[in-house]
């Protein structure tokens, strides 16, 4: 399990630096920006989380992650500014980033004997704060206070699932598998239905 966690870590650091540069890019920022934002989005949920969890900070621990990050944005600074790219397609790889964080999260959390539902929220801190820090750095709303398709609750449905399947005695791999699958599936459902949940208006 230890050696999944390390490799979805590194594939959830890529992942979400992608799509910090996708976002940067829209903004016409140069490369100073672009890494900025790269890097914190691809560093800043786990961060929030292991300064929660009174954790050493994970890219502190082990510099690989600080060094992925930083190797994804610079080359996908390359590769994406000479390509001419959907607005909305930086939606797809941040799907798979909030699977990958989410899981990690949450079974970090669980290693470190938090109770059920913190684990859980501590999961989907995981995996929305990255693109939070990346909207805002953006100056966009980010997506997870906007009126749109799923982000954090297909977040919370994977986490509990994770929890939810260990707690029935499923080998926390296969667990870890079934939550990212879900947190997947809802999201990108939800993208391409327009699922949302209900809103607060104020009566007049």
């Amino acid at each position: 399990m230890d050696n999944l966690i390390y490799w979805v870590g590194m594939a959830a650091v890529a992942v979400t630096a992608l799509t910090g540069v996708m976002d940067a890019g829209r903004k016409n920022m140069d490369l100073v920006g672009v890494v900025i934002v790269g890097i914190t989005t691809a560093l800043g949920g786990g961060t929030l989380r292991d300064l929660l969890l009174d954790r050493q900070v994970f890219w502190l621990r082990d510099e690989t992650y600080l060094v992925v990050a930083m190797a994804t944005t610079l080359l996908s600074f390359v590769l994406v500014r000479s390509l001419r790219l959907p607005s909305r397609l930086f939606l797809i790889p941040d799907a798979f980033g909030l699977a990958l964080f989410t899981i990690l999260g949450t079974q970090i959390a669980l290693q470190w004997q938090a109770p059920w539902l913190a684990a859980s929220l501590l999961g989907v801190m995981t995996g929305v704060f990255g693109g939070v820090l990346r909207d805002v750095l953006c100056n966009d709303v980010p997506l997870i206070f906007m009126r749109g398709e799923l982000y954090a609750t297909a977040s919370l449905a994977g986490a509990l699932a994770l929890i939810g399947l260990q707690a029935l005695d499923v080998s926390p791999v296969l667990a870890a598998w079934g939550g990212m699958a879900i947190v997947l599936a809802v999201r990108l459902l939800a993208i391409a239905f327009h699922i949302t949940v209900p809103t607060y208006t104020a009566r007049q």
